[in-house]
């Protein structure tokens, strides 16, 4: 393999050439209530070239590797015909190097049987917790992966990756009040990180079933307390994305927004995206360009310091690459994502940062959201009324609305209670790519003046 990627690199002139090459096997496995929804193993080999003449780019990807010069060639055409703007990658050292994956419990070595088995046993756990849970949904997907990267300044790296996760979802239902509820595991350092989950799973059901009893929120504005999931889902959405480079740089207003060194919380407020954190699903030792991962500050003590980028948006904006280039698989270009974006450890603990609200929201976890330039709209997946300074009555219907840089602003105590989320089947989307394995996380942290949707 690595005599065929240098034998092409080397048959064409371009300004630049990159080359890699992907195999990927994967496991899927979904139960929708009693049935087996899909049971199914694939395999897929394949590869791309990315080649930069004068300032154009050519992309080409195939599953034909044995006719790799002929790819190198269609790829370097391509780039003649884009009549583009100066490209200047930022530099980076030539790497050379092979990376295999430390698993504690091989997926590969697994039988489908015992995979099947285990979600069943799961399901059943659910669906046998009360009357009132309707129905099911658990998605299990293991994935293995090996590539081989290349470029024409000389670096070669073979690197392979497992990724492990699990979705579990219970329905409950009480005549026309359905509500559900879901927890995620998962994790790249093997099969383990989805066993052993009997307790959370019927917590799942439980909860679902409580939620049935549950008052919609009165509509206003309150002081709301996040947990670690819902304020990991926060900072990746609503400003994990404004912190890539391509997005900054392609639009005027995000670059005047987006200044360095300006001002955006309070002094207790750090915001990081690090891929070089062991076990979690948004890390790798080397990006889709070569590039080593690494730890990015984008806030610091409250300031803005920091950005995320590809080589080519740092050549762009003059800074330094942080190894952010990422691609789903060998049939997209590598763009700016995030990896394990997170807000540091504050101080406080969650009693002290609840005990002065007279009437506020606990709002824990996230069913999702939507983000447009910095407005943010958010359910939480579950909720509770804050009251002098307890926690109180269970409520849902829980949106959450903002801007995001206010929000900002307005987040006054940070919790020392820590917790990095990332398991699931699924992850972040972006361009059409997805889903790209990531984790965010967060401690609790207290925000003032938030606008909650509801029933007035």
């Amino acid at each position: 393999m690595k005599d065929l990627i240098n034998s092409a690199l080397k048959s064409h002139l371009a300004d630049y050439i990159e080359i890699r090459i992907e195999d990927h096997r994967r496991t899927r496995i979904s139960l929708k209530g009693k049935l087996v929804d899909e049971l199914s193993t694939t395999h897929s080999v394949g590869g791309c070239v990315r080649a930069l003449v004068n300032g154009g780019w050519g992309f080409v990807s195939f599953n034909d590797i044995t006719n790799l010069k002929d790819h190198v060639r269609l790829a370097v055409q391509q780039g003649k015909l884009i009549k583009g703007e100066k490209i200047v990658l930022a530099p980076a050292q030539p790497i050379k190097d092979t990376v295999i994956p430390n698993l504690i419990k091989d997926p590969r070595k697994i039988s489908l049987k015992d995979k099947k088995a285990l979600l069943e046993d799961y399901n059943n756990i659910m669906l046998g917790y009360s009357p009132k849970i309707q129905t099911t949904g658990l998605t299990y997907i293991d994935r293995y992966s090996k590539k081989y990267y290349a470029n024409s300044e000389g670096s070669f790296i073979e690197q392979e990756h497992c990724d492990v996760g699990a979705n579990f979802t219970a329905f409950a239902k009480d005549k026309d009040n359905i509500q559900q509820m879901f927890t995620t595991a998962g994790g790249i350092t093997g099969f383990q990180t989805i066993e052993g989950l009997h307790e959370e799973v019927l917590d799942v059901a439980k909860r679902a079933v409580e939620c049935l009893d549950a008052k919609p929120v009165k509509g206003g504005q309150y002081t709301v307390i996040l947990d670690p999931g819902l304020a990991g889902v926060f900072v990746h959405e609503a400003f994990g994305h404004l912190s890539e480079a391509d997005f900054i740089y392609e639009n005027e207003r995000m670059r005047d927004i987006m200044v360095l060194g300006k001002k955006f919380g309070a002094p207790i407020l750090n915001i990081v995206d690090s891929a070089s954190l062991p076990g979690q699903r948004g890390s790798y030792k080397y990006d889709d360009e070569g590039v080593p991962s690494s730890k990015t500050y984008l806030i610091k003590d409250g300031i803005l310091v920091g950005r995320l980028h590809s080589r080519e948006t740092a050549g762009k904006l003059k800074e330094q690459s942080t190894g952010n280039a990422r691609a789903i698989n060998y049939r997209y270009r590598p763009i700016v994502r995030m990896t394990n974006t997170y807000i540091k450890n504050g101080t406080s603990n969650f009693e002290d940062m609840i005990s002065d609200i007279e009437e506020g929201i606990y709002a824990i976890d996230a069913y999702g959201g939507q983000t447009t330039m910095e407005m943010f709209t958010f359910s939480s997946r579950e909720a509770f009324m804050i009251r002098k300074g307890k926690i109180a009555e269970r409520i849902r219907d829980v949106v959450l609305t903002g801007n995001v840089f206010e929000t900002l602003k307005n987040i006054d105590a940070i919790g020392n209670d820590f917790k990095l989320l990332g398991g699931g089947t699924g992850g972040c989307g972006k361009e059409g790519q997805w889903p790209l394995p990531v984790s965010d996380g967060s401690p609790h942290i207290r925000i003032r003046n938030v606008v909650v949707g509801g029933r007035q």
